[in-house]
């Protein structure tokens, strides 16, 4: 029987750990685009990179993977010299995997309603609201964090129920209304300004952004779960963009 496009990548992935090569058969280095900056493109590139952090012992754990047609998103947890939390997303084509995004953060807290970066619901459930939990998000980061209307914030998260896995972030609206309203040197703290793609699959709704954090040029993954059409549930990562003479491709953080 195939694997599944999760599990193939959560076996890609596991070899950051194991140091095995087989799993990378899943990269077809010919078409390969990585955007990653900070690593060469092909499978080839994955292959060094991956023998040189399976020397650290890492520890490597698929935390939650969702499909959304050709894309396979996942959230991670990372061992490596420090301990990290990431969100990798694979695009298909052919049986393979053809282009790579991820952001990746180091895993701190818990917050201080004790809530962990990763803890929570893994499964996704309710797969006929896909479309409609996707549009809610889109508009949710269009109207609220692109927009700053703060206000509608309840429209869109149910209050009573709504948890935070930020570590930055206390529980409840209140304290990421305070969050998103915060200023840095005359402007915005956190500032969205484009959304770069919005994957979903039942409940579970990743929406990939960038922006600035603190003045400095940043991603954003944010990952949603929704309950009758509101969000009740949030995890992220944020991660600077690295300066264009770092990057190691020329394929753009997006």
């Amino acid at each position: 029987m195939a694997k599944s496009q999760i599990n193939q990548i959560r076996d890609l992935l596991k070899c950051i750990e194991t140091g095995a090569s087989e799993p990378l058969s899943v990269v077809n280095e010919a078409k390969y685009i990585q955007h990653n900056p900070q690593t060469h493109e092909g499978s080839e590139g994955l292959a060094a990179l991956f023998k040189r952090l399976s020397k650290t012992e890492p520890k490597v754990n698929m935390v939650r993977g969702f499909e959304d047609g050709a894309f396979v998103f996942a959230q991670m947890e990372y061992d490596f010299t420090s301990r990290k939390i990431c969100f990798e997303v694979f695009r298909f084509e052919g049986g393979q995997a053809v282009e790579h995004w991820d952001n990746i953060q180091e895993r701190t807290g818990p917050n201080q309603s004790g809530q962990s970066m990763v803890a929570g619901p893994t499964q996704a459930v309710d797969f006929e609201m896909t479309e409609s939990n996707r549009a809610v998000v889109r508009f949710f980061v269009e109207t609220v964090l692109i927009d700053g209307q703060f206000d509608r914030l309840t429209d869109f998260i149910d209050a009573d129920i709504y948890t935070e896995h930020n570590p930055r972030l206390g529980g409840g609206v209140s304290a990421l209304r305070s969050a998103l309203e915060a200023e840095n040197a005359g402007g915005r703290h956190i500032e969205y300004h484009r959304i770069h793609r919005v994957l979903a699959q039942g409940n579970f709704v990743l929406c990939v952004s960038e922006g600035n954090y603190g003045g400095v040029h940043s991603s954003f993954y944010d990952l949603f779960r929704l309950a009758a059409g509101k969000v009740v549930e949030h995890w992220d990562t944020t991660e600077k963009i690295a300066p264009r003479n770092e990057w190691k491709n020329d394929n753009g953080k997006f």
